[in-house]
């Protein structure tokens, strides 16, 4: 035999064959051979039988027989850091392409900080001292150069940014409301509240609660957005001021600091009462849109006025005119399953009541109860319970208490579900009906923004500042974080449960519906093409997330190199609705 050298290698062997139940069978043979000449001819010899061995040993086996050098894992590459980099790129990708940190001002330090509390705020809202520590945790941090800001200069980015609102915010209404880009000339406007923390905000007093914290004080602030509920512009007001008021304001943005002229304002019916409407008609230069009050529309139902139900035979809106509205159009709606929902409400409103007042009159006739007084008082508590005592006759003595339905006054309140009157100075021109009808009902997309701003995504409540500039940096800061996630929302609604395409609705005062793609993808849990599974937009980001940036190390003393890791095809897909390619870097 010849003497022992030759190159080794692995050899895998396979055959099969057919066993007589007529099962095909594959056995593969894995041996260790060397390869030698021997008088002229090839020989090979088999040292090892590697069978046995699990597939990884036999794959470095074959690896090092191949002239490759294998070191432990450990030893090759030590991950130094890895940082959450892909939901931070995401924002600040969607912030460069709307241009937002050139609309902020010059760069420089102030505006990093800023750009940071913003995009902080759409990803993972917190407090400012607690954003701060999470700035070290994730890429954005590492890349704005914010890592390690103290609290003076946060607050100090915060009063840069309030000092350049106005001009920020002009550049958004030109962006969103200019009539170049806003034929229909429409500005929509709300008003919502949050609670403050805190006894020594300047702005905080105790009003109407929007958010149910009856016993806090808050502020209010008004929200400015185009007809697509796009964030334009807010404006902060103390926790007492009234709607109106508040939309005094907002005309005065629009006008006199965005320099815009023949809009049409959009508010509902808290908003812009006669009062706000006589003071617009004064102005000159902006239009109105809003709706009528119950007693208002009652008046237009009279025996004798334009109101009347023969007007929905065919349809369930029509136009009328009245001479108490000079040079406006009167739109009347109904909505019959709103006028269902009403009176199956009033139904259980009434029977409610009229539980607890026989309470009251099984006390009185038991002789447990006595003196007129005494019954009104159980009488009045329990009639502002459900809101409805108009709607009952009370007959109450020292000794007796009748009560009974008023069923005129419920019979003329039922004939009524349903129906709201809107009122606009836009010609037949400029909206038709069914437009005035949608762009009246559009402004559930700024209930949407509330809705966004403070609990869903941006968190902006409760309120923790103190000064009246550093409140209102706080809410600015959230609008832009809004601004930003209004657009994700829309770039991303192929991946998220949103409808992609909404059916277009023939009756306008209809209920908006869903389209059939947009169930199918609720039932699937999956994209419309099946491809890839649906989530919700905060689950997105989540996930998003985990796409890492890594630093490696090469060795004890080798290069580092910055490393992300392999994306998901959702996370592939996300960046590519952006248009654009994932980041390396926020900056």
């Amino acid at each position: 035999m010849a003497p022992y050298s030759g190159a080794m290698h692995v050899a895998r062997n396979r055959r099969s064959y057919v066993t007589k139940s007529g099962e095909e069978r594959v056995y593969e043979s894995v041996l260790l051979r060397r390869t030698f000449r021997e008088g002229g001819k090839v020989r090979h010899e088999t040292l090892a039988n590697l069978k046995a061995l699990p597939e990884a040993s036999i794959a470095a086996i074959e690896a090092t027989l191949r002239g490759q050098t294998l070191v432990p894992a450990a030893e090759a590459a030590t991950v130094l850091r890895s940082l959450p980099h892909g939901h931070v790129a995401a924002v600040w990708a969607q912030a460069k392409v709307l241009g937002l940190p050139a609309m902020l001002g010059p760069a420089g330090w102030m505006r990093d900080l800023a750009m940071a509390l913003i995009l902080a705020r759409a990803v993972a809202p917190a407090s400012k001292l607690a954003t701060a520590s999470w700035w070290a945790d994730t890429t954005l941090g590492v890349d704005l150069e914010v890592t390690g800001a103290g609290t003076d200069e946060i607050y100090a980015a915060m009063d840069w940014l309030t000092g350049r609102q106005d001009h920020i915010e002009k550049q958004l209404a030109g962006k969103h409301l200019d009539p170049v880009v806003n034929p229909s000339r429409i500005a929509m406007f709300d008003l919502s509240s949050s609670w403050v923390t805190g006894r020594h905000c300047d702005l905080a007093a105790r009003g109407y609660s929007r958010d149910g914290k009856k016993g806090c004080e808050q502020i209010e602030y008004g929200l400015l957005t185009d007809p697509e509920g796009r964030p334009v512009a807010v404006r902060v007001f103390p926790g007492n001021t009234a709607d109106p008021a508040a939309f005094t304001q907002a005309v005065t943005a629009v006008k006199d600091t965005f320099a815009l002229e023949n809009m049409l304002m959009v508010g509902d019916r808290g908003m812009i009462t006669s009062a706000r409407i006589t003071a617009l008609a004064e102005l000159g230069g902006l239009g109105w849109l809003t709706a009528l009050r119950a007693p208002q529309i009652a008046a237009l139902a009279s025996d004798d006025g334009p109101l009347q139900m023969s007007l929905f035979d065919e349809q369930n809106f029509a136009e009328i005119t009245h001479p108490d509205y000079p040079g406006e159009r009167l739109i009347v709606c109904r909505n019959p399953a709103l006028a269902d929902e009403r009176a199956r409400k009033r139904g259980e409103l009434l029977d409610a009541t009229e539980a607890e007042l026989g309470k009251i009159v099984a006390a009185v006739t038991a002789g447990r109860l006595s003196g007129a007084g005494k019954i009104g008082l159980r009488v009045g508590k329990a009639l502002g319970k459900y809101k409805v005592g108009k709607h009952f006759r009370l007959d109450i003595t020292d000794t007796s208490l009748m009560v009974t339905r008023n069923r005129e006054r419920i019979d003329a309140e039922a004939a009524l579900d349903g129906i709201y009157t809107l009122r606009t100075t836009a010609s037949a021109d400029e909206l038709g009906t069914a437009a005035v009808i949608d762009a009246y009902k559009n402004l559930s997309r700024v209930e949407r923004d509330f809705r966004s701003l403070k609990a869903i995504d941006i968190d902006l409540r409760p309120i923790h500042h103190r000064l009246t500039d550093r409140v209102k940096g706080h809410v600015l800061i959230c609008m832009l974080a809004a601004y930003l996630t209004w657009h994700l929302r829309q770039a991303w609604t192929p991946l998220t449960y949103t409808d992609e395409n909404p059916p277009h609705r023939e009756d306008p005062v209809a209920p908006a519906a869903r389209s059939a793609a947009a169930r199918a993808k609720a039932a699937r849990k999956t994209t419309t093409d099946g491809d890839l599974p649906a989530r919700s937009y905060q689950a997105l980001l989540a996930h998003l997330a985990t796409l890492t940036r890594n630093d490696l190390q090469y060795g004890d003393d080798g290069p580092i190199v910055t490393t992300l890791a392999v994306p998901t095809p959702t996370q592939r897909r996300a960046f590519e609705l952006l248009d654009t390619t994932i980041p390396h870097t926020v900056r």
